[in-house]
């Protein structure tokens, strides 16, 4: 039984083992991308580099024998600048994207693809829930958001773009309609408690989320009702009705909140007196005035409250800003947006927690071909979009559900199971920092919803071994030789022949969205059929 030093910590490994197996029974974290237990090691990612004392070069600790007296260092500059170069060769060659594009330019981030795939399925409820993790107000924003989402919907390259604020009003107006609409589960009391100035999208939006994080709320406005600039604003109401805003305003006060009506914060409450007796303050009314006076005493600029983007936080302890107090007063959407950044940064505060805001590494694939775009159609509804008979109108039923079958399925299937993506956040990794030839998109279905993409395969040949050991009669194999090698079936199978008991093995094992399962079809015609797997043949 061999005896090593791993990061100045002595450890006894079994005869046998590796270097990697040796660490992660001392506890010790070595990243690994195409590494798996049981498997044999292809030491082909080099993500799991180590220095060894002693070797002129880092070794793949997933294939190097632990031997007695070694000594091996798995953390330093050198070892993750090698491992970021790594990660960085792996992206260089990788045709996909995380998030869909329309979630990239949905100013409040929300999951558009995942709301479309539960509405096509029929299933509202789930899709309202979608909605509200990002956007409390869907009923009135489907109604007058501009829909920058839209905008890069890359359905609209081939027809039109898939009609997704009309989808989220659909669902939402459902959820009203519903008798029972949605509320989310709210954690236990804080005994926390914030006051916010603004019954505006801004204002409503922090007071829902911190209710949804058990924190109490006092909602402070001039107006006698809740909405600000969606309901006293010059908005058309044949598009907006008030009904639809006190609906739903009036749903979001069922929440852990109390709205204060007829209250201007610096004639009938002291703005001194909110800080003294709430534990956080969040100014976001949008009425310049109050800024240009400086009646909060705060540091401000052309008449907006300065704050840290990132925090939302002003030169007060305890007092934050956003939302038209900031400037952002272009779209109901961003202020909405604002509204629940700003409550997660106060969440944090008030737990006495430095604010985490790194973003998630997120892929892109950038523009395709006319012929990658017919790939991506082969997933989808290939319908023109429907449009009700009135421009104000909503779309009914059979159309909602065809519509939200247009969507193309950007967004990777496999996007937060994905140990390429995990390990480009970890490292810091930069997707274009190596030029390369780009792969071209294709997507393939097998049986049992088995999807194939070729273009972010990082051939670790796990698939290989996972067929193999389920002794499939044709298995898949390594075709082509150097940099056109790829993974394919053998004998001009299909993918379906060739791991038609390992499927899900297959898609488990797999350290990318290369292969994963799609969603169910949603009726009998727009079923996907086995499309012969071209790019798996040999």
């Amino acid at each position: 039984m061999p005896t090593l030093t791993i990061d100045n910590q002595t450890v006894e490994a079994p005869d046998g083992a590796t270097i990697l197996e040796a660490a992660q029974a001392a506890g010790i974290h070595i990243p690994t991308m195409c590494y798996l237990k049981g498997f044999a090691p292809s030491t082909s990612c080099m993500v799991c580099v180590v220095r060894v004392e002693g070797v002129k070069s880092l070794v793949p600790a997933c294939g190097a024998m632990a031997m007695d007296q070694m000594h091996v260092t798995t953390d330093s500059d050198e070892i993750r600048a090698a491992r970021q170069a790594a990660i960085e060769l792996l992206l260089s060659d990788h045709l996909g994207d995380c998030i869909g594009p329309c979630q990239m330019g949905c100013p409040a981030g929300m999951n558009i693809p995942l709301m479309l795939r539960h509405i096509a399925a029929g299933d509202d409820r789930a899709a309202i829930e979608v909605i509200k993790r990002e956007i409390p107000l869907p009923a009135i924003l489907g109604r007058i958001c501009p829909a920058p989402c839209e905008k890069v919907c890359r359905r609209a390259k081939i027809d039109q773009a898939v009609s997704i604020c009309r989808l989220k009003r659909f669902a939402a107006d459902i959820d009203l309609d519903s008798g029972e609409p949605f509320m989310p589960v709210e954690r236990s009391n804080k005994s926390k408690t914030v006051a916010i100035i603004g019954a505006g999208p801004c204002g409503l939006s922090a007071a829902y989320y911190l209710a949804c994080e058990g924190i109490a709320c006092v909602v402070y406005d001039e107006h006698a009702r809740p909405g600000g600039a969606v309901r006293y604003g010059p908005i058309d109401r044949k598009v907006l009705p008030i009904d639809v805003v006190e609906r739903e305003t009036g749903q979001l006060l069922k929440h852990n909140m109390t709205f204060q009506p007829q209250q201007r914060i610096g004639k009938d409450v002291a703005f001194d007196t909110l800080c003294r007796d709430f534990d956080a303050v969040l100014v976001a009314a949008g009425d310049p005035m109050l800024y240009d006076r400086n009646e909060f005493a705060l540091d401000v600029k052309d008449d907006h409250i300065r704050v840290n983007r990132q925090t939302y936080a002003t030169s007060r302890k305890g007092v934050f800003a956003a939302g038209g107090a900031i400037g952002s007063r272009q779209w109901a959407v961003r202020a909405v947006a604002d509204g629940k950044e700003a409550a997660r940064s106060i969440a944090a505060y008030l737990e006495g927690k430095p604010l985490v805001s790194k973003k998630p590494f997120n892929s892109r694939m950038g523009a395709l071909s006319q012929e990658e775009h017919k790939a991506l159609l082969t997933t989808a509804n290939a319908e023109p979009r429907h449009e009700p008979d009135e421009p104000t109108a909503g779309l009914n039923n059979a159309d909602a559900r065809a519509e939200a079958r247009r969507c193309l399925h950007c967004d990777c299937r496999k996007a937060e199971n994905c140990r390429l993506r995990d390990l480009a956040s970890e490292l810091n990794a930069r997707q274009n920092q190596w030029a390369g030839q780009r792969k071209t998109m294709r997507i393939d279905f097998g049986r049992d919803c088995v999807v194939y993409e070729s273009g972010k395969c990082i051939q670790c040949g796990l698939c290989i071994q996972t067929a193999r050991k389920a002794d499939e009669t044709t298995g898949l194999a390594f075709v082509g030789r150097g940099f056109a090698m790829r993974i394919g079936v053998p004998f001009e199978k299909t993918l379906s022949e060739a791991i038609a008991r390992a499927g899900a093995e297959c898609v488990a094992n797999c350290p990318t969205g290369a292969l994963a399962f799609d969603d169910p079809p949603q009726d009998t015609e727009n079923q996907k059929q086995d499309t012969g797997n071209e790019s798996f043949r040999q």
